[in-house]
């Protein structure tokens, strides 16, 4: 995995990463995971869950989803089939760059991987049919600790590029932000 520069402006600590492939007649390799090329990201971290979505419908949302401390997670977050606009929101408190969101395409062909640290909320829109993601986490999922931002939000301004066709109950459900919100401590 080769690291890639993120745009100007975009929130520190987002990485960015396209993974090599090797390919031959027969086909083609590449590596999902290697703790040794993330390292400088995970700093420490293991990864303990890996995730699988396929998301049939194009325009769907999923997300915009976050775990608050003690069981706040870093993401490594890869789309193996199809084409999605992945989105991280900065939600951590005092942070230059708190409420703006980052957006990246991560296709199976531009094999990229974005790495989204705690703090941050995540959430992508297909861009066709049947979009396979793969999620690598440093904790496991929490119930008690799931914070979750309706995807519409006006004070997160998320610009989804196609109209929204369809989201989960619980992701549409969810309430606005308050004005009051500050920001989630990492």
């Amino acid at each position: 995995m080769k690291q890639l520069p993120l745009v100007d402006g975009s929130p520190e600590s987002l990485a960015l990463f396209e993974r090599n492939r090797l390919g031959d007649a027969r086909g083609w390799f590449e590596r999902m995971f290697c703790e040794d090329e993330l390292a400088g990201v995970l700093a420490g971290r293991r990864i303990v869950q890996v995730n699988r979505t396929l998301t049939r419908e194009l325009g769907a949302v999923r997300g915009m989803h976050s775990q608050l401390p003690p069981h706040a997670e870093l993401k490594v977050v890869s789309c193996v089939r199809g084409e999605v606009f992945d989105v991280a929101l900065d939600l951590r408190k005092g942070s230059p760059t708190f409420l703006q969101w980052h957006g990246e395409v991560l296709s199976a062909e531009n094999r990229r991987a974005l790495v989204i640290p705690e703090g941050f909320a995540h959430g992508f829109q297909t861009l066709g049919e049947d979009c396979e993601m793969l999620y690598f986490h440093t904790a496991a999922y929490e119930p008690s600790s799931e914070f979750r931002i309706n995807p519409r939000d006006p004070r997160a301004g998320i610009e989804w590029p196609l109209g929204i066709s369809v989201m989960s109950e619980k992701d549409s459900d969810c309430p606005m932000l308050e004005e009051s919100f500050q920001g989630v401590a990492p």
